[in-house]
């Protein structure tokens, strides 16, 4: 049986350990104190093991000054842990100098991001198409990213665990957010500008989502047409047109599925026809499909929140993710790499200043 001179082994434990842990001089070391004391077959475990041993009626007591000191062992080890990670990255940092005034090696050419070449491309076609680009904040106000969307107050999108909400002083009580998509502005244009509109607004957007397939920030680019005859059949033959050029491929066979978007009425995702071989992907007629975006008539509830009459204009919108693009056409297999500031990775998928896409060069590669 454990009497109670246990609680001064106990006692005596924790001071030792303490003790040992404070003057540690490294991780390693600091990881065998913690093996040796917290571990399956620890000290401070094996105390815990003796629970069974003592009468029901100091059970309760021994077991709580137990993981009381337990507690304190594991917090104290923390610490130094916290103290001795934050002196090997001083002592790195003091060795790794960086001379800023060395002359740049005479081979090396930056290189412009796929992301960046994406964009400069999506503007270059859309552009010949007689698209304005048009650009917004990132940090938007609730009714332009959600309510003049037609997104209802219960709506999953509003939800915490998709958007960033920002802490708010304003007076007003308005709720701000980091934007979800570019579409406030579309809805900026709408109300500032008299239709007809013809516009695409490439951008940063933000979403509280992190895995293989999802960042939390991420680029897209959303069209928007507004005028008195635009219908559905535009909206095919824009998409359409865009794809060829991107792609680079004339027999770009596409395909529309009905689908449900707050914004847009009726809606549609589109699928691109595709070959799947050898573990590569080549874009045009096959025998597979590949989503690439969504878009849909602009419904007649936006129109009205952006003092628009939905008797009168109509007209079509669509969103396309310039990372999905920029995978599908240079065969990047991996989203994490493009924040991941490689250079390796930039020197290999980047391009040329001179490829650079515009509307007075075209399309360069």
């Amino acid at each position: 049986m454990v009497d109670s001179s246990a609680n001064i082994d106990i006692d005596q434990l924790k001071t030792e350990y303490l003790k040992k842990i404070a003057n540690v001089q490294t991780p390693g070391d600091l990881e065998q104190l913690r093996i040796q004391a917290l571990g399956k077959k620890g000290n401070v475990t094996a105390l815990l093991k003796t629970l069974s041993q003592l009468p029901i009626e100091k059970r309760k007591d021994f077991g709580q000054k137990v993981n009381l000191v337990k507690d304190d062992i594991s917090n104290a080890i923390d610490h130094r842990k916290n103290i001795l990670d934050d002196a090997i990255l001083n002592e790195k940092l003091h060795h790794d100098i960086l001379d800023l005034s060395l002359p740049i090696p005479a081979q090396t050419i930056g290189k412009i991001h796929p992301i960046s070449q994406v964009i400069d491309e999506v503007i270059e076609i859309f552009g010949n198409m007689g698209f304005s680009v048009m650009e917004g904040p990132d940090i938007e106000d609730d009714f332009h990213n959600f309510t003049a969307l037609n997104i209802p107050p219960e709506h999953p999108a509003r939800q915490m665990h998709d958007t960033f909400y920002l802490h708010n002083d304003d007076k007003h009580n308005n709720s701000y957010v980091l934007r979800t998509h570019t579409s406030p502005v579309q809805i900026r244009t709408m109300e500032n500008t008299q239709p007809p509109i013809r516009i695409i607004a490439p951008g940063r957007t933000y979403r509280s989502d992190s895995d293989m397939t999802h960042t939390p920030m991420f680029h897209q680019v959303e069209g928007l047409v507004i005028d008195k005859t635009t219908n559905f059949s535009h909206l095919k033959g824009c998409l359409r047109d865009f794809c060829q050029a991107f792609f680079g491929v004339d027999d770009v066979v596409m395909r529309f599925r009905p689908s449900y978007f707050p914004f847009t009425e009726p809606s549609a995702e589109v699928d691109i026809g595709c070959t799947r071989r050898d573990d590569t992907l080549h874009i045009g007629a096959g025998d597979d499909w590949l989503e690439i975006l969504g878009s849909g008539m602009v419904n007649p509830k936006v129109l009205r929140a952006c003092n628009i009459n939905p008797d009168e204009y109509q007209g079509f919108a669509f969103g396309i993710g310039i990372e999905r693009l920029a995978m599908l056409k240079y065969g990047i297999p991996d989203l994490r790499q493009f924040f991941d500031s490689d250079l390796r990775w930039c020197d290999h998928y980047g391009f040329s200043p001179l490829e650079i896409a515009s509307l007075v060069r075209g399309l360069t590669v």
